[in-house]
């Protein structure tokens, strides 16, 4: 068999199409990004929670006896004392009632005065044998009678005098008095306790605050570790910031923990006691709560720009390798101090943390670190005239 010769021309060609080589894919340039070394200080943890104040005792004024309303004797807003007299119901058909039941009381002492003498004098003679034994049992018989009706009397009287106190509504405890809920010539009844009027004390008064079931845990904790700021009992000090955002000027403490969960909303209530002196604080107003947890001298601060979340919720960053590259990583922050993060975990002291193009970057980029300088505020231009 003979060798099949090619063409001249043909192995010209291969041997040139041997000579180009596909050229190599370029390294991309590295982008600049601005970073910033996180560092560490001193920070103090204090906790923020929401809440709603609460009056420290409630009590509803109700009628306890039916009746018109003949005088209202307060000033709606007022502070009232306990005991002061709130409402006059007319007395008029008590009054007889008792005036009934004394009569009725006076009888029955009558009576039993008569059955006692009747059952001395028939004892003498059944001991001589003047009359039957059934004679004297029907006396005494007759004189327990009287004694039981003499009783009866005199509970009637006692019934017939607290109803007749009860046309006179007072407060039963010492605070401020709201809306009267009735007036003069209105029919109060006793089976439906018709309302009244409220009175509620507000010196001092609660605050009612939400705080997760799972920080319950690290409350304790803070607690026992002895770094709370506390008052001569011992028991940690709050201070409050109004909801137009002032600070009240008078600190509480913290009375207890509720000791139920909220099943809808996975919280427990907290509630602190304040002073309230001068009546600022009314009850149901939204305040925010702040206790101090002692001071982390070494807290490791992260910048907030440079902390974004992955997929799963995770606060994540950006940071400068050895190699000049961007690693990622997976941090695990407690709470902001001004416009940083506190970070537990994921980073330490001289990372450089990338705060800019984080959009242009993936993991293992090569980049271009540079200072981060904060772009200054421009100024106003001046108000034209």
């Amino acid at each position: 068999m003979k060798p099949v010769l090619l063409p001249a021309t043909l192995i010209a060609a291969l041997l040139l199409a041997g000579c180009h080589k596909k050229p190599a894919s370029p390294v991309p340039a590295p982008v600049e990004v601005d970073v910033v070394a996180v560092s560490t200080a001193p920070v103090s943890h204090a906790r923020e929670l929401p809440g709603r104040t609460s009056a420290y005792r409630i009590a509803e004024v109700r009628a306890r006896v039916s009746g018109i309303v003949l005088k209202r004797l307060f000033t709606e807003g007022n502070n009232v004392a306990e005991g002061q007299l709130l409402y006059q119901i007319d007395p008029a058909p008590y009054q007889a009632s008792l005036d009934s039941a004394k009569a009725s009381l006076a009888r029955a002492e009558a009576a039993a005065v008569s059955a006692r003498l009747h059952e001395q004098r028939f004892k003498q003679l059944v001991d001589s044998r003047a009359i039957s034994r059934q004679d004297y049992d029907d006396a005494l018989a007759a004189l327990r009678s009287g004694e039981a009706d003499v009783a009866a009397g005199k509970a009637a009287v006692l019934a017939a005098e607290i109803n007749l106190g009860y046309t006179k509504v007072t407060s039963p405890i010492d605070g401020r008095i709201g809306l009267a809920e009735v007036t003069e010539g209105a029919y109060v009844q006793a089976a439906q306790a018709t309302l009244l009027a409220t009175v509620q004390q507000t010196d001092p008064i609660y605050v009612n605050l939400v705080q997760p079931s799972s920080e319950v845990a690290r409350l304790k904790r803070e607690l026992e570790s002895g770094l709370m700021t506390r008052d001569g009992d011992g028991r940690p000090l709050i201070t409050l910031v109004l909801e137009d955002g002032t600070p009240y000027s008078l600190p509480g403490r913290l009375e207890f923990s509720d000791i139920t969960v909220n099943r809808g909303t996975g919280s427990v209530t907290l509630r602190a006691l304040f002073p309230n002196p001068k009546g600022d604080l009314l009850p149901g107003t939204f305040v925010r709560a702040r206790y101090d947890a002692g001071v982390n001298p070494q807290a490791l601060l992260a910048p907030q720009q440079g902390v974004s979340r992955n997929y799963r919720g995770d606060p994540i960053a950006y940071v400068v390798a050895a190699d000049g590259t961007a690693e990622l990583r997976v941090l695990k922050t407690g709470r902001t101090y001004l416009d940083q993060w506190v970070v537990d975990s994921g980073l330490k002291a001289g990372d450089q943390v990338i705060v800019t193009n984080l959009q242009r970057i993936r993991p293992g980029a090569p980049v271009k670190p540079v200072p981060f300088r904060p772009k200054a505020a421009a100024t106003p231009a001046p108000a034209a005239r």
